[in-house]
């Protein structure tokens, strides 16, 4: 086998030659061409719904496709069955995080594999010892939170010695010290000649953990090349469809005047499971955005609020009226709806039709009278708001599995903002969304802004939060730490305080 002046094979360790897939009317694949070579890092972006999960399910061997040839190290790979590419070497570390969740961490890890336990628990202690994980390998899965279900993932992953690892928005749900550790893994696998690819929606990433890049959209692959050839302005670009209406951010938009508004929702003293002492009021027309690291007690608090976890002690007060403790059903009915961060476990109807999903928060609603919806007008609502998110769909009708995870997410959205609650509580709100639906969403959240609702945004994107908020609170080890004006909010500010760097600041409104 011929080798490059590096002692590299020149014959690429995966090649992609002229993959296509369509189900039924719907042509998802229109020849993608890509190739990985040992110890390089390929980083796919590309827009929901362009066809980036059909690609790997596709090397994963959970679909087949139409047309088109894989070659793993130059041999035509037959990668009919999932077990054919991972006895070809092909791992995928999935997004979202597919545990059985009444088993134990380790056994899901090690799930599979015949050697003798003592020498899989060295290997897993070494792997875990490299990145940093702290993880009890005897708690149940079901108690885990996203971020500890990716770890389990990941671990999954470094276990089997693939040649060819498929990392699907890896860092997704990761603390700004996980990330780095991960990071660090990568630079050892490449090293070792594990080739990767990488897909992400954090184009920061690409430059700092990349060799080369490949945007896909619609299908197709429409740019690709060395990192060093492209710029983050060049990326985003890609990105874009060649009709889109690019509208950039403007933070000069009128702040909210505290002084003259009565709070919508008060929040006082609250102590739940993982937060403590939690006070702040929320005005109508205001963006109160939540920073804080993953394990700060963040979604613990919101959660309480929502009334799916237990208060402690301390009250929740909207316009005036006390809902603390009060059960989920009734907190939807006064005025509050929820986009949860695990849109699987908690956001959606997955047998039920795109049409449903976006509309069933209203059904508590129609019962007390307040909407009178038909089914007409329940698919009238459902297009809307699959217009304004630009979802990518063929059918209001179809199951909500078959939409691509971040069009998915946009669902989960559109039926919180159905409802035109008082109060909407965003965690995660673009977790798995790309660049251009981002833009979408953000749009969404300003005009809720403009028609007087007050939005709750937990966010662990930092740059989200400078952007879109009014006023920005602080969570660490489970109290607040800082509040900040809008004048005040920069990206070293939160970053330092979620991580309790520096003072505390606390900013009287």
């Amino acid at each position: 086998m011929a080798e490059n002046v590096h002692g590299q094979s020149c014959v690429p360790r995966l090649q992609i030659s002229g993959i296509c897939k369509a189900f039924g009317q719907n042509v998802v694949l229109k020849g993608i061409d890509l190739s990985v070579r040992a110890g390089e890092v390929l980083a796919l972006i590309g827009g929901n719904g362009a066809g980036k999960s059909t690609l790997m399910k596709i090397i994963m061997g959970i679909y087949t496709c139409d047309r088109g040839e894989i070659r793993i190290d130059g041999q035509v790979a037959k990668l009919g069955k999932p077990a054919a590419s991972l006895a070809a070497g092909v791992y995928l570390v999935p997004q979202e995080p597919l545990l059985f969740p009444n088993m134990t961490v380790l056994e899901n890890i090690l799930m599979g594999f015949h050697e003798k336990e003592s020498e899989l628990k060295k290997r897993l202690s070494q792997h875990m010892q490299e990145l940093g994980f702290q993880l009890n390998l005897q708690r149940k899965a079901n108690t885990l939170s996203i971020a500890e279900q990716q770890l389990v993932e990941l671990l999954r992953g470094l276990m089997r010695d693939a040649r060819i690892l498929i990392l699907d928005e890896p860092t997704s749900a990761l603390t700004f010290g996980e990330v780095q550790a991960l990071f660090k893994v990568v630079q050892d696998l490449k090293r070792k000649g594990i080739s990767m690819i990488y897909i992400t929606h954090r184009l920061n990433e690409v430059f700092e953990i990349a060799t080369d890049v490949a945007i896909m959209r619609d299908g197709v692959i429409t740019l690709e090349g060395p990192v060093e050839n492209f710029t983050k302005d060049m990326l985003i670009a890609g990105l874009l469809p060649q009709d889109a209406d690019v509208q950039q951010n403007d933070r000069a938009y009128e702040p909210v005047r505290y002084s003259e508004l009565k709070p919508v929702m008060q929040v006082k003293a609250l102590t739940g499971y993982g937060f403590k002492d939690i006070t702040f009021d929320l005005y109508p027309g205001e963006i109160l955005g939540i920073a804080g690291v993953v394990g700060a007690g963040r979604t613990e608090l919101i959660s309480t609020i929502f009334g799916r976890d237990k208060t402690l002690s301390g009250q929740v007060i909207l316009d005036g009226k006390d809902i603390t403790g009060l059960p989920t059903k009734r907190v939807l009915e006064e005025g509050i709806n929820f986009v949860p961060e695990d849109r699987h476990r908690h956001g959606l109807f997955r047998i039920r039709s795109i049409s449903s999903n976006t509309t069933s928060a209203l059904l508590n609603s129609v019962k007390i009278g307040r909407i009178n919806m038909n089914r007409s007008q329940q698919k009238r609502i459902a297009k809307q708001y699959a217009d304004d998110f630009r979802t990518k769909i063929v059918s209001l009708e179809d199951l909500i599995g078959s939409l691509s995870g971040g069009n998915q997410q946009k669902v989960v959205i559109a039926r919180a903002l159905s409802t035109m609650p008082k109060v909407v509580i965003l965690d995660e709100p673009t977790r798995g969304i790309d660049a251009a639906a981002r833009s979408d969403v953000y749009n969404i959240i300003r005009q809720l802004k403009e028609a007087g609702v007050a939005v709750l945004m937990v966010s662990s994107d930092i740059e989200e939060v400078v952007e879109l908020a009014d006023r920005a609170i602080t969570v660490f080890q489970g109290r607040i730490n800082g509040e900040f004006s809008r004048e005040e909010i920069t990206q070293d500010v939160l970053t330092s305080a979620s991580f309790g760097i520096g003072q505390e600041r606390k900013v009287r409104v």
